[in-house]
């Protein structure tokens, strides 16, 4: 699943996107947060994959693993 998501600089200032599209995990992160079901996603963008929507959740609770604090607001 990690060859699906990919960082070029010239693509989207570099940020993570699914292989072969302009689709940023942020995006996909946004929209699921935002209510959207995967299947809504998929409706709205058609040439994606379930598979690439859970490689880029995949990807985003990996770059949570990192040993950083991450503040939250109270």
């Amino acid at each position: 699943m990690n060859d699906l998501i990919v960082s070029d600089p010239h693509i989207m200032l570099g940020k993570p996107t699914i292989r072969g599209t302009r689709i940023t995990v942020e995006l996909v992160l946004e929209k699921l947060a935002a209510g959207e079901s995967i299947e809504q996603l998929l409706e709205s963008y058609p040439f994606l994959s379930e598979l690439q929507v859970r490689a880029a959740l995949a990807f985003g609770a990996q770059a949570l693993r990192a040993s950083a604090v991450y503040p939250t607001a109270s």
